[in-house]
């Protein structure tokens, strides 16, 4: 069973146009690793990047709520005045609801 999918997915990756691996030079260097390069734990690594993607998103998210004041009231209500810590105090017509 295994070889039979292994086969048929080897026919179809043929036939969408990608081609076998060719001998390429090795004193050959990339900035991005070169040809069909697989490092080492790059799952893991991808997954620390993300999350410190997301914490420093949280961080600057967090920031600009707890700062985010507003000199004139806005004539259409904006998103991010259900979490800014100054909505109300700068808005009057969110002080009466």
């Amino acid at each position: 069973m295994r070889s039979t999918l292994l086969l048929a997915f080897r026919s179809t990756r043929a036939a969408a146009g990608a081609s076998p691996k060719f001998a390429y030079p090795k004193q050959v260097w990339s900035p991005a690793g070169g040809w069909w390069v697989e490092p080492a734990q790059w799952q893991r690594n991808t997954m620390y990047a993300g999350a410190a993607m997301g914490g420093a998103v949280a961080c600057i998210w967090i920031f600009s709520a707890r700062n985010e004041r507003r000199p004139m009231p806005p004539v259409r209500h904006i998103p991010s005045q259900y979490w800014s810590k100054h909505a109300a105090d700068d808005d009057a017509s969110l002080r009466e609801g």
